[in-house]
């Protein structure tokens, strides 16, 4: 490279902001569409699948010592081939069959490219950990050009969630052979995280259950409320979706 060294850092400097930009622009893109389907279960469903949600960017230190331990070559190209986790969002759901229906919600955007996916669920780690790891390919919109970039996207339960933070913060920064009665004791709590999350999704089927049936008389179609705004529905527009449910029951 040729130049002044204060242009050449510059240079440098723009493309690593360039590269990175990239990503942080794909998380965005993905918490819109996730902020768009938590806003339409609150105003259309009784029931928001989507508790809350945690996002992060690696920093330039992260990959390249992740480069280091792959042993890739130290280029742009290379970093997007092998680090397939540089922009990762973390999606935490009430209950296991929750995870699923977010998946689903998420592949079934055409913008979308879902181009892996493993199962923790199904099939758990030695250790006990569980969750949903899914790649998808997001398309970002430049000045100049469109990118698709790669995020890692992980769905998984609170009880998950719990399990996983703390076992990670027990591991952390410990380099050394973990006993095998604390690995031991690790699975157990996992598979105890496993056995809640399994009574209280069919705690939650039947209380829904029990709710519809309660419920079935007592809706007020004549409000909806969006954006904390209550509006009343017009008088003529109820009597026409009467109107149209008699006709559709006399057919």
């Amino acid at each position: 490279m040729n130049g002044h060294p204060i242009e050449q850092f510059k240079l440098i400097r723009n493309e690593i902001t360039r590269f990175m930009m990239m990503y942080k622009f794909a998380l965005q893109e993905l918490e819109t569409k996730i902020d768009i389907l938590q806003e339409e279960f609150h105003l259309l469903h009784e029931y928001n699948p989507i508790e809350h949600t945690k996002s992060r960017l690696k920093s330039p230190e992260s990959i390249m010592n992740k480069m280091m331990r792959k042993g890739c070559d130290f280029s742009f190209p290379s970093m997007r081939e092998h680090i397939k986790d540089i922009a990762g969002i973390r999606i935490t759901c009430s209950f296991i069959s929750d995870i699923y229906r977010i998946r689903d919600m998420l592949c079934s955007q055409s913008d979308l490219t879902l181009t892996d996916e493993k199962d923790y669920i199904s099939h758990p780690k030695p250790n006990g950990y569980r969750s949903l790891h899914l790649l998808v390919q997001v398309p970002v919109f430049m000045s100049d050009r469109q990118e698709t970039v790669c995020v890692e996207v992980q769905i998984r339960t609170i009880a998950m969630d719990f399990w996983a933070s703390l076992e990670h913060k027990i591991y952390y920064k410990y380099k050394q052979a973990v006993p095998a009665h604390l690995l031991k004791e690790l699975k157990e709590a996992a598979d105890s995280a496993t056995a809640l999350d399994r009574k209280m999704e069919r705690l939650h089927k039947e209380i829904e259950q029990i709710k519809e049936e309660q419920s079935a008389d007592e809706w007020n179609l004549s409000d909806i409320i969006i954006n904390n705004q209550q509006f009343k529905l017009p008088a003529a527009l109820l009597d026409l979706i009467g109107d149209r449910n008699k006709v559709g029951a006399g057919e």
